[in-house]
């Protein structure tokens, strides 16, 4: 969340920033100030009545020192009445809290200045582009040569779960392992510690990460437990320092972790959802960074640069689009998609997003450090795909098949699948 402060200081910013963000709803920008507002009297009058109480109590102890019971059992008395209003007071400014924060909930995130503004994705900027997309037309699509190779059982999936949870056979699950594998190696070769997080996750994690009040309908719950599957492992290793407070010699951390993830995906439909183009079940490797607030511009410039190198090895094509304000996300302030070249499909599929927070999701997990002055203060997160594999995995299929009908195996991943072809 942002700074109520910062809010109260910039409130017509803030309200055009929601509007960029494509959010229409700016009054609430007007209604957690008011609340604020309300709370911060309460807060006074709190004072107030302690300030008042104190000086009496001083008074009652100098009165019982001197004699003077009768006046002294008058102040006891009016102590005892203030701390009754003290103790209503507090009770509602606990209520005023929860009632702020909520409305705080609601706004998004500031896009950085660097940011383009726009609503769709015909907004965004391509940051720049790699490599020779594939265009011959006797390329097919991935579905079409998994089909015939028999890799990947999307009815099966669909009998035995639904549609969107796919069974990857021989070939395709080793493919699928091998990426795995050579992701989490790159990562850790280039600094990041792995960790092997949770599946399923609190409700404070899901609002720490952004996850709620934003995205629930893209989440699986399990309402027995309280708990939600979790989309990406963004949430379980973001939440890993919720409500601490690190050295600053602690920074940066950098941490890898591989999951499958869950997403439900509610609305999508059309040709976006054929083969693997859009799954509600998929694996993918996450890099989450924790960082210096003057380093975190340059930590994502890095971040994205290392996805980048993913996808250089493995020799797919991609380009990387700097994200407009208005399809950048509710808690990012600054956004790049990476996508790859299907030529089978004639299309880009994204595979990653790398993206800088700020201080917005640490503020609402409580994640904070302590400065060179000993100050505390608030973190800055960062994470991005390191890859995610379903359109990796589709691309691979698609841009390295022969004529003949094989798949040529990257160079990079043959040590873990111990073949050329496939």
């Amino acid at each position: 969340m942002l700074d109520i402060n910062f809010i109260r200081e910039n409130r017509e910013l803030v309200k055009q920033a929601m509007l960029h963000k494509g959010e229409k709803n700016n009054e609430v920008v007007d209604l957690v100030i008011e609340k604020d507002e309300e709370w911060r009297s309460v807060v006074t009058r709190v004072d107030r009545l302690r300030a008042e109480s104190n000086k009496k109590a001083k008074q009652i102890g100098q009165l019982m020192g001197q004699g003077k019971k009768e006046e002294a059992q008058n102040l006891i008395r009016e102590t005892g009445d203030s701390k009754e209003k003290v103790k209503e007071l507090e009770e509602k400014m606990s209520v005023l809290a929860i009632e702020r924060d909520q409305l705080l909930y609601q706004i998004p995130n500031m896009p950085d200045e660097s940011v383009p503004v726009g609503y769709t994705e015909e907004d965004n900027e391509t940051y720049l582009s790699w490599g020779e997309p594939a265009e011959e037309e006797w390329r097919q699509p991935h579905w079409e040569i998994a089909e015939e190779k028999k890799w990947i059982d999307f009815e099966r999936g669909a009998k035995v779960t639904g549609a969107g949870f796919p069974f990857y056979l021989g070939a395709m699950a080793r493919l699928q392992r091998s990426l795995i594998n050579f992701f989490l190696n790159e990562a850790v070769e280039n600094g990041y510690q792995e960790i092997q997080a949770p599946y399923f996750v609190n409700e404070d994690s899901a609002r720490g990460t952004g996850q709620i009040p934003d995205k629930e309908d893209m989440m699986y719950t399990i309402p027995r437990d309280g708990f939600f599957t979790i989309p990406t492992a963004e949430v379980p290793v973001t939440n890993f320092h919720r409500d601490e407070i690190l050295s600053m010699d602690d920074l940066p951390i950098y941490y890898t972790a591989y999951t499958p993830c869950w997403r439900r995906e509610a609305g999508s439909y059309g040709k976006d959802v054929r083969g693997l183009n859009r799954l509600h079940q998929f694996d993918k490797v996450e890099l989450v960074k924790f960082v210096h607030p003057e380093q975190s511009d340059a930590e994502l410039e890095t971040l994205r640069e290392y996805a980048e190198s993913l996808l250089k090895k493995l020799k797919l094509p991609y380009r990387t689009l700097l994200m407009c304000t208005g399809d950048m996300g509710f808690t990012q302030t600054k956004k790049y998609d990476l996508e790859v070249w299907s030529p089978g499909q004639k299309r880009w599929l994204e595979v990653s997003s790398c993206s800088n927070f700020g201080s917005f999701q640490a503020r609402r997990m409580q994640l904070r450090f302590k400065n060179e002055k000993g100050k505390t203060e608030m973190i800055h997160t960062l994470n991005g795909s390191g890859l995610a594999l379903p359109r990796v995995v589709a691309a691979i299929v698609e841009t390295c098949q022969t004529e003949a009908g094989d798949v040529i195996v990257p160079e990079v991943l043959r040590p873990f699948m111990c073949v050329d072809k496939i």
